[in-house]
């Protein structure tokens, strides 16, 4: 099998399915820091995954509007490889990141419309990364990780350099939602749950595998 497409498993939360993610293959375990989503870990459990997962996995750590303090206290717990922006941070929020922590920055901008696609260049020359995912309702408690797909078509053509596709994937769909992008970085937390938060090993595994094989 060519692996070929760049596989992120996000919001893990134990040991045996960040093993799980592991021996599927996955190139990026990405690890919740918000309190508000079913997924957060707090910094012991961070510790104790980031162990597991050194030089196996690259470690994402998913924050939202974090300030300096509460990334200092990530950073120290999970040493991370990625630092992932999934609130309103700035543009020149996203460089002050980067320059504290010397760490490559991923930056998810929402999406419902071809206007949201088009904001997201603002990031384009300071995150290292582009997380194009579903755009959440106003009133929504956590900024992605729902389970919902925009309208995969509005990234044909991207300009991004660098870009990740997120949003309602899972296994099933995850192969149409590649073709009808060409997405060479896809992202799935909800996809690969039997339920809310709590992740499948087996999805884990039949995801990675219909990404490799579209």
């Amino acid at each position: 099998m060519t692996q070929t497409v760049i596989v992120k498993i996000c919001g893990l939360s134990s040991p045996d399915t960040l093993a799980a993610a592991i021996e599927a293959g996955a190139d990026m375990a990405g690890f919740v820091f918000f309190a508000k989503s079913p997924r957060h870990i707090d910094l012991e459990t961070a510790r104790t995954l980031g162990l597991l997962a050194q030089a196996r996995i690259s470690k994402v750590a998913l924050t939202v509007d974090a300030d300096d303090a509460a990334l200092d206290e990530i950073v120290d717990a999970l040493a991370p490889d990625y630092l992932q922006l999934h609130g309103k941070e700035s543009p020149a929020r996203v460089m002050q990141v980067k320059a504290r922590f010397g760490l490559p920055v991923i930056k998810a901008a929402g999406v419902a419309t071809a206007a949201d696609v088009e904001a997201a260049q603002l990031y384009e020359d300071v995150a290292d990364v582009i997380l194009f995912d579903a755009k959440p309702a106003p009133d929504a408690a956590v900024p992605g990780g729902a389970g919902v797909a925009f309208d995969w078509t509005l990234l044909r053509g991207v300009a991004a350099k660098q870009w990740m596709l997120s949003g309602g994937l899972d296994p099933n769909n995850v192969a149409e939602a590649i073709r009808l992008t060409g997405a060479r970085a896809v992202d799935v937390s909800s996809g690969v749950e039997r339920e809310r938060g709590v992740k499948d090993a087996a999805k884990i595994t039949a995801f990675v595998k219909a990404a490799w094989l579209s």
